[in-house]
């Protein structure tokens, strides 16, 4: 498996079919994709993309720290689940965020996905929410230590 740096558009299919199923196209373009600090990874097995994820330079109140990075959009395609994928993602995410000194990488979690974070050191911060057309939500994170 090998991840590697994709465009938005990259990402709209997997959005869709995943995260988006049943919903319009449009609803898989995310607010801030084009921004020039964001950044898009995918997971592939030879050319074929397996999962993706997005990360935005983006502050949440629910946190102090000034430096914040945001994941989102996190899917892996159904053939590919439970198969490392969706680990090797976020730990991608986390090596942008240590390399780029961010502080915090938070993220809104589904519900279902909770566990999966939790395993990989993440915190709940907060309360259950729904986001609408999606399903209920919590605020999740990891500080990101610095140095080595």
């Amino acid at each position: 498996m090998e991840i590697r740096k994709i465009k938005a558009q990259d990402t709209h299919d997997l959005r869709h079919t995943i995260l988006r199923p049943g919903r319009p196209r449009e609803t898989c373009v995310f607010d801030g994709d084009d921004l020039p600090f964001a950044r898009h990874l995918g997971a592939f097995d030879s050319n074929k993309l397996m999962g993706i994820v997005s990360i935005y330079p983006l502050n949440s109140s629910a946190f102090p720290e000034e430096n914040q990075l945001q994941m989102r959009g996190m899917a892996v395609d159904t053939e590919h689940q439970r198969g490392g994928v969706g680990k090797q993602l976020v730990l991608a995410a986390e090596a942008y965020a240590k390399e780029r000194h961010f502080s915090i990488l938070w993220f809104n979690a589904r519900v279902a996905a909770v566990p999966f974070y939790k395993k990989m050191g993440y915190e709940v911060a907060g309360e259950e929410f729904e986001i609408t057309d999606v399903g209920p939500h919590y605020v999740m994170y990891k500080r990101i230590p610095e140095g080595a």
